[in-house]
């Protein structure tokens, strides 16, 4: 018998259209033959619709309630950030992914960088700006410069900005915060940007993929909105790498992975900083800078986190059986 599977996408954030790129290709990808698809979208104003008829609140949960499994394909603040986890455990309906607590960690830089810090893992240094504050002559003597001002809960580089110069920083902070009132600043971290995807299985295990590297264009300052959705940015699969780097990454992603109490998925985003020939033994692999995380990845055609799979061995279509196999072996209850 097909299991019955509603994808919820859209959302009221400003990822709403990465979120429905997303939820293409997983409609694209399952099989239909194992299960019978219900489309949930959450317009931008909050409105549903269930199959493409416009539905009352009510009429939405009902449907979702009605489901075996519900596969959340959102991203950013109203989706990513436990809000809908919250609602889909109130409903008692198993769903893909990580669960209130993790999610909700996940979304806020801040948090995430105390709890990964806690775990002793690299994070890079930082101040947090609430509604407000501004960055202090003393932060910026500490912090030094370039800098990253990016929103605190936002995904997909939105509102996030590189700084050369101090009198930069007000319209930064004003971009940041036109995402969120939170932002942070963020000292810059010279090095490569390397991705790893972290997989729960059924069984409970957890594995890490192989590495990705993101190739810059010359064009953008880094690897920004444009560059991740609108083409231009290479990736590397696997990343070359030394085997002992790689281990390391794999072991700090799957750390971070325990560290935020995460379930079925999370992608780990590192900066991997250039040796300094004056620390360590030649040979010792450098460690790397959490740069953040994302508890639900982008799952569009572009996307790293199925790339990382698929080059793993793993096909999109069998990606997403292990997802939904896995949140209805092991449901999340927060």
């Amino acid at each position: 018998m097909s299991v019955r599977l509603a994808v919820l996408y859209g959302g009221r954030s400003g990822e709403h259209e990465v979120s429905r790129r997303s939820a293409a290709s997983i409609l694209a990808h399952l099989d239909r033959d194992a299960y019978r698809v219900t489309e949930v979208l959450v317009e931008r104003d909050g409105r549903w619709q269930v199959d493409g008829v416009p539905a009352t609140l009510p009429a939405a949960l009902r449907a979702l309630a009605a489901q075996d499994v519900v596969f959340p394909a959102l991203h950013g603040p109203y989706g990513e950030d436990g809000t809908v986890q919250s609602m889909l455990d109130w409903l008692g309906v198993p769903y893909v992914g990580n669960g209130v607590l993790a999610s909700a960690a996940g979304m806020d830089k801040e948090v995430t960088k105390k709890l990964l810090g806690a775990e002793g893992l690299r994070v890079a240094p930082g101040v947090t700006l609430r509604a407000g504050e501004y960055l202090s002559r003393t932060e910026q003597q500490r912090l030094g410069l370039p800098v990253f001002v990016k929103p605190a809960r936002a995904g997909s580089s939105l509102g996030v900005s590189r700084v050369d110069k101090w009198w930069q920083l007000p319209t930064a902070l004003r971009l940041a915060r036109d995402a969120d009132p939170k932002v942070l600043v963020e000292r810059a971290v010279p090095g490569r940007e390397i991705d790893v995807g972290v997989l729960q299985y059924p069984d409970g295990r957890v594995e890490a993929g192989p590495p990705l590297e993101i190739e810059v264009p010359p064009t953008a300052a880094f690897f920004d909105h444009t560059a991740k959705y609108d083409g231009g940015a290479v990736f590397r699969i696997p990343a070359p790498l030394d085997a002992a780097t790689t281990l390391v990454l794999q072991d700090r992603a799957v750390r971070a992975f325990h560290a935020l109490g995460c379930r079925g998925l999370l992608r780990v985003d590192f900066f991997l900083p250039d040796p300094d020939p004056a620390a360590g033994s030649p040979g010792t692999p450098v460690e790397p800078v959490v740069n953040e995380v994302n508890t639900f990845p982008g799952f569009t055609s572009v996307s790293q986190y199925p790339q990382i799979w698929a080059r793993a061995g793993i096909a999109f279509p069998s990606l997403l059986d292990i997802l939904i196999d896995g949140a209805r072996s092991n449901p999340v209850t927060r």
